[in-house]
C-alpha cells in the first residue's frame, strides 16, 4: 500500500512540475477586439453583442489549480472509501464537488470530452493540446491504476448529479444491465472515430451531446435540456444510467480499474455473507456478496447497508 500511494504522490509531483515548466507557453490572455468588431448602434435596430464564449478562458494558473482540486478531491474519495467507510462523507464531497466543477466551473473539467481531444493529438502531429487536457484525461485512470473509480465516487459531477437524485432505485435484471452496458463501447467507438475523421465528417460528439452541460451552464439547447432531464428522471429510479450505460470514459475506468491493487471491499476481515450490502447496491456492482471492482462506482451505500460498518453497528 505503501509503495502504491508513493508512486501516485510521484506521479503527481511529475505532473504538477510538468505545469510550471510549461506555464509560459500556455498562458495566454484572451481578449475580444471589440474595437474592431461592428457597434450595436452602427448596426442598428434592437441587435445586441453576443457573449464570445461561455465559460470565458481562464489564466493558466487556475487551470492548474482545476487540475490540483481534482487529484486532491480524487484523494479524498479514496480516504472516504476505502479507510473511513463512511456514506456520509462520501455524500459531502459529493455536494462539494458538484458545485465547484459542475454549476461553478460548468462542466469544463472534463475527462469524458478530452478523450476525443487526445485521440486526434496521438494520430495527428499537427494537433497540440493543453497540458491541462491531458492531465485532466490521464488523472483519474492514474488514480483508477490503484485504488479503483475513485473518480466516479462523487468528484465526476456527471455522476454527482446524477447519485444525488437517485430516491427510488430499482434493481436492473443483470442481463438487461450487461446488454445496455455495451453502449457504452459503441458510443466510444464512434466518438473517437468520428474525432479522427476529417472535415465535414470531424466531430466531437461526446461534447455535443452532453445531456447535462446545459444545467451547469444554465443554457443550452432544447432538445439537450429535455434529454438531460429525461435521464435525471429515470435516474431516480435507476442508478447513473448514463454513467452505466453511455457514458465513453467509464470504459477506459473500467478496463484500468482491472488491474488495481486496491479497491473496495465490504467486510475486509470477515465476509458475513448476509447479502444486504448486495440488496443496497444500485449500481450492480456485487455479486455472490462480493464487490465486482472494475462496476464499483465508489458511492459507500455498501458500508450504509452492512451491520458491521452502518447505523446497526454503531448502535451496538
Amino acid at each position: 500500500m505503501k509503495s502504491r500511494a508513493s508512486t501516485l504522490l510521484a506521479a503527481a509531483a511529475g505532473l504538477i512540475l510538468l505545469f510550471a515548466v510549461n506555464a509560459a507557453g500556455q498562458a495566454m490572455q484572451y481578449e475580444r477586439p471589440v474595437q474592431a468588431a461592428p457597434q450595436e448602434e452602427g448596426i442598428g435596430g434592437s441587435y445586441k453583442t453576443p457573449a464570445v464564449q461561455k465559460p470565458q478562458p481562464r489564466s493558466y494558473w487556475l487551470e492548474v489549480l482545476d487540475v490540483v482540486l481534482m487529484a486532491v478531491a480524487m484523494g479524498i474519495s479514496v480516504w472516504v472509501v476505502l479507510r473511513r467507510r463512511s456514506r456520509k462523507w462520501v455524500l459531502a464531497l459529493t455536494v462539494a464537488c458538484l458545485g465547484y466543477f459542475g454549476f461553478y466551473r460548468e462542466g469544463c473539467i472534463c475527462p469524458i470530452g478530452s478523450i476525443q481531444n487526445v485521440s486526434v493529438a496521438l494520430t495527428d502531429p499537427g494537433y497540440a493540446i493543453p497540458i491541462v487536457v491531458t492531465a485532466v484525461f490521464f488523472l483519474p485512470l492514474l488514480v483508477a491504476l490503484f485504488f479503483g473509480r475513485a473518480f466516479c465516487g462523487g468528484v465526476c459531477p456527471l455522476g454527482a448529479l446524477q447519485e444525488l437524485v437517485l430516491l427510488k432505485p430499482l434493481r436492473v435484471p443483470r442481463r438487461l444491465d450487461r446488454a445496455l452496458g455495451l453502449l457504452r463501447y459503441a458510443y466510444l467507438g464512434g466518438a473517437v472515430w468520428l474525432a479522427l475523421q476529417p472535415f465535414p465528417v470531424h466531430d466531437f460528439i461526446i461534447c455535443r451531446f452532453d445531456p447535462f452541460v446545459g444545467f451547469f451552464r444554465m443554457a443550452g439547447f432544447a432538445h439537450m435540456l429535455y434529454i438531460g432531464a429525461a435521464f435525471l428522471v429515470l435516474g431516480i429510479f435507476v442508478g447513473r444510467p448514463y454513467c452505466r450505460f453511455l457514458c465513453p470514459y467509464g470504459v477506459l475506468l473500467e478496463w484500468v480499474t482491472r488491474l488495481a491493487g486496491r479497491g473496495v471491499s465490504i467486510t475486509p476481515d470477515k465476509e458475513l455473507d448476509c447479502g444486504l450490502c448486495q440488496e443496497s447496491c444500485p449500481y450492480g456492482a456485487i455479486e455472490k456478496m462480493r464487490v465486482v471492482r472494475p462496476k464499483c462506482l465508489y458511492c459507500a451505500r455498501c458500508f450504509e447497508s452492512c451491520p458491521r460498518e452502518g447505523p446497526l453497528a454503531r448502535k451496538r
